[in-house]
């Protein structure tokens, strides 16, 4: 079970869900006013993005994406104040488990859960009348994997974030179905796969039981989908690229993404960072 928990640990970021997990290119085209909020997030501009998506909430009321918007913000900003996407760079998981012990915001944790019960209630609701509703179905997959993250990497609660992983990984099925163009929703497919398949194998035997299965190279292939041809979630399915070609040693492909990173988002300091520590070796 240690193979388990170490690899759960540090690979669970990937869910995603921000992460998460998720848009539709149709949808993105009814909401494009979200595009903003989301690259003020990749820029930690948290107050900013914060006022955008409460500007959402208020122009849409019956939309829930404005409240997983809102639980996406303050997960950002959590895992900036915690240095845990630097974390999730180190390809040494024993160095990964000596790193201090994290102490989360309570305030942060209630307006997290919060928003994501709002978020859930609203659109199980719509799912319930119409389980085609691309939208909806779309924000139960953000919100659960947004859900996996926070378990995963500041709670530490490894079952738990499998669990929500799982969940995620449904909803991202019962979206593709509806419509197979929606790139994003590859994101949580693809996450899924990579951390299953990374794995040792009594432990993905475990979870094929529990019907799920893992497959590295696929998943790190439906992430690049993601990546390229994604909307909201485009950049950090780059940052999950990033740090999966860092875990496989491909440190040249690792440093092409940050630096589109780099480019693209200057105030974030992270891709220079650790592009400055993938060219010194460390």
């Amino acid at each position: 079970m240690k193979a388990f928990t170490t690899n759960r640990v540090a690979s669970a970021l990937f869910v995603l869900v921000l992460i998460m997990p998720a848009l539709a290119a149709d949808v993105v085209t009814a909401r494009p006013s979200l595009d903003t909020g989301f690259k003020l997030l990749y820029s930690l501009d948290f107050d900013r993005a914060h006022d955008f998506f409460s500007a959402w909430q208020r122009e849409h009321p019956e939309d829930p994406m404005g409240h997983v918007c809102e639980a996406a913000g303050v997960l950002f900003s959590e895992f900036n104040r915690l240095g845990i996407l630097e974390g999730q760079f180190y390809a040494n998981d024993k160095v990964f488990e000596t790193r201090k012990k994290l102490s989360p915001d309570p305030a942060a944790r209630d307006r997290f859960n919060a928003a994501l019960e709002r978020a859930e209630k609203m659109a199980r609701a719509q799912v319930a009348k119409n389980p085609k509703d691309r939208d909806s179905l779309f924000a139960l997959t953000l919100a659960t994997g947004l859900r996996a993250d926070y378990a995963a990497l500041i709670e530490k609660r490894n079952l738990a974030s499998l669990h929500y992983t799982k969940e995620s990984t449904a909803w991202a099925q019962q979206l593709l179905a509806v419509d197979p163009q929606c790139y994003d929703a590859h994101l949580a497919t693809g996450i899924s796969r990579y951390i299953i398949g990374s794995m040792a194998a009594p432990v993905r035997w475990i979870l094929r039981l529990g019907g799920i299965s893992g497959d590295k190279r696929a998943g790190i292939e439906e992430l690049r989908l993601t990546a390229d041809r994604g909307q909201y979630l485009a950049p950090f399915a780059r940052i999950l690229l990033a740090i999966a070609y860092v875990r496989e040693k491909d440190n040249g492909h690792a440093r092409e993404v940050l630096a589109s990173l780099r480019d693209e988002f200057p105030s974030n300091p992270l891709f220079a960072r650790e592009i400055a520590r993938l060219d010194s070796g460390h």
